[in-house]
């Protein structure tokens, strides 16, 4: 770049041949000066001898702009020093190579009368730099760019302070994603003005390859950068993200090459590897919640080549492990079939619908058996003022039916309590009810696997109309916060925050009630062994850590997995019957350790064992429980 300068086009070789000078003679490129480039003039008879005069002054002559004592300060020759034709060339090519000056320079010793001499550098300034032109900036403000060259106005004309600049600019649109972008040519005008022309790397195509099932515009729609504008590789990468996240493609890749119609222009091409989305999973486990369980499932997460998710899954299993004498054992008998389009009506959209069956032991009616059959819709809105907000909208309908599971036994109880029996049908109160919820979320984690940086925040209102029977109509309120803190290299604290309130509702139906205990909520206790009630809340502070040595190993399940600390407390407030029946604390703190590893779309799945710090109750253990947990904590 350098010899695009109108400085450099100046420069001619020449020897000065006048008595008593030290003339440095430049070739053309004239940035990388040798001491041959010094020669020496015709030497008259008064000329000093180098090895007997000192020097008794050294005087700058042609700075104007320049400080002499700036220039003196760069030289090595001082005065008092013995003088050296040899240093004496040096010390012009370093006063060349501060850019300031022309190549018509020389030194000039004069001979005193006392023995010394007077060394006299004689030099000659480059042109002051008066103002400047940028031409071809769109992406970045020319005020912006202006910052770079503002401090060079006034001053001489300096290579290397004009080289810097430019590669502030240049850093400036790297810095922003505009990596194709590049100063394509500078010169100078006679009085001075340095003329700038940027070339931001604009984009003539985007082209996609690699995709056979999935549809054209899936892709397209989620690319965000168009043809016409400057390239910037945070966007495109972003674009890739957006791509790989539709869990269609195994590979996403992209490849620039200048374009054959516009050598200042780039085609960009989205190289694209697609993978098997339709699955059969057959499975089993234990679970706190389903006890041992079998689980079919068929999924597409790339249905139709349109990236909506298809799921049908099955489960059975045993009943609830670990319970109290409050849940009935029955066999859980689970289905869901789903459905999910991620792009509805328009790319800020997204829609969720399911159609569910559950038949089990209640959890939160003792001694009864829950079914539940409901069909539930959810549309979700990306913000536009923040992407990574959302709202929510849920709309839904659900059939309930409680029926008695063990009549003696809890009439035992209520006896025992003191408590009319005939609030039992108040705690089987169901009924056909018509949810809505409204909601906000925001989510800026750096990962869904193992997220060490950001926070997550939700809350929504459900009102749930009674259909069959309207006085059951009920509103809540629930809210839920993390934030996720880095620890070393690869660990991280997590805090989180959950709360929920009846906002109204009398005769809110018992099933409604919140419940605390068990791995999604608090655990080291039961499912429920904390206590139900109208409004709680619970915070947790976890420590997550790979295990040594396990996170070396090639294998990405045990990349994955952590090793987890916490501690648990929550409280319940305005207790119910069941709360009452089973003298739940309502109320607890507890420790413990886990170990736990997060399946992009289905959660994070943990096992964890914990010791109760506070009053366990008489359903409680002191020495505290080992949970097993399948997604993410309720509310």
């Amino acid at each position: 770049m350098l010899n695009r300068f109108g400085i450099y086009k100046k420069l001619i070789l020449f020897t000065l041949a006048l008595g008593m000078a030290v003339v440095p003679a430049f070739s053309a490129d004239a940035e990388d000066v040798t001491d041959r480039d010094i020669m020496s003039s015709m030497v008259e008879d008064d000329t000093p001898k180098a090895d007997t005069e000192y020097i008794n002054d050294i005087e700058i002559l042609g700075a104007n702009i320049i400080k002499p004592e700036y220039i003196l300060k760069k030289i090595s020759l001082k005065t008092g020093d013995l003088y050296d034709k040899d240093t004496m060339q040096k010390d012009l090519k370093t006063i060349y190579k501060m850019g300031y000056f022309t190549e018509r320079m020389k030194a000039v010793p004069v001979k005193n009368s006392n023995g010394t001499i007077s060394l006299k550098i004689i030099i000659e300034e480059n042109i002051p730099v008066t103002d400047f032109t940028i031409e071809g900036n769109t992406v970045v403000a020319t005020e912006e760019l202006m910052r770079y060259l503002l401090p060079l106005k006034g001053r001489p004309q300096n290579i290397n302070a004009i080289n810097a600049a430019m590669e502030n600019i240049n850093q400036c649109y790297y810095n922003k994603g505009y990596i194709l972008s590049k100063i394509d040519s500078i010169y100078d005008d006679p009085d001075g003005v340095l003329n700038l022309s940027i070339t931001e790397g604009k984009i003539n195509k985007i082209l996609i390859s690699g995709n056979e099932k999935t549809k054209e515009y899936v892709v397209e729609r989620n690319i965000m950068t168009e043809p016409g504008t400057v390239y910037n590789e945070n966007i495109i990468k972003q674009d890739l993200v957006r791509l790989y996240s539709t869990q269609a493609f195994k590979d996403v890749n992209r490849t620039i090459e200048v374009s054959e119609e516009d050598p200042d222009k780039y085609n960009v091409t989205i190289e694209l590897k697609e993978q098997r989305t339709a699955s059969v999973s057959i499975g089993g486990g234990i679970d706190s919640a389903t006890g041992a369980f079998g689980s079919v499932g068929l999924s597409d997460n790339n249905f139709r080549g349109r990236n909506q998710r298809v799921s049908l899954s099955g489960m059975v299993g045993s009943g609830i492990l670990m319970s109290d004498a409050s849940i009935k054992n029955h066999m859980n008998y689970q289905a869901e079939l789903s459905f999910f389009e991620p792009h509805f009506l328009n790319s800020d959209n997204s829609l969720m619908s399911r159609i569910y069956f559950r038949d089990l032991g209640s959890y939160s009616i003792p001694l009864a058996m829950e079914r539940r059959i409901g069909i539930e819709t959810t549309l979700a809105h990306r913000m536009k003022i923040n992407p990574l907000a959302s709202t929510t909208f849920t709309a839904g309908i659900e059939q309930i039916n409680l029926k008695e599971g063990d009549p003696a036994h809890i009439l035992a109880l209520y006896n025992i309590h003191g408590i009319n029996p005939a609030y039992r049908d108040k705690e089987l109160a169901d009924g056909l009810f018509l949810k809505l919820a409204p909601g906000i979320s925001y989510d800026s984690r750096d990962s869904i696997t193992n997220p060490r940086h950001g926070a997550m925040a939700s809350a929504r209102y459900e009102e749930a109309f009674g259909l069959s029977r309207f006085g059951q109509t009920n509103g809540r309120l629930i809210g839920m916060a993390k934030r996720y803190v880095p620890v070393a290299k690869k660990s991280s604290l997590t805090f989180t925050a959950r709360g929920g309130h009846k906002v109204h509702g009398d005769n809110m139906p018992e099933i409604m009630a919140f419940r605390l205990g068990g791995p999604y909520t608090i655990r080291g206790y039961k499912v429920n062994g904390v206590g139900t009630g109208t409004s709680f809340i619970m915070g947790s502070a976890e420590l997550a850590t790979p295990i040594p040595f396990f996170d070396r190993l090639k294998v990405q399940f045990l990349q994955n997995l952590r090793l987890t600390f916490w501690v648990d407390a929550g409280k319940v407030f305005k207790p119910t019957i069941a709360s009452a029946l089973y003298d739940r604390p309502n109320q607890a703190i507890t420790a413990g350790v886990g170990l736990k590893i997060t399946i992009p779309g289905v959660g994070p799945l943990s096992i964890d064992y914990g010791l109760p710090l506070t009053n366990c109750g008489p359903y409680g253990n002191k020495k505290g429980y080992f949970t097993f947990g399948v997604g993410d904590m309720m509310y």
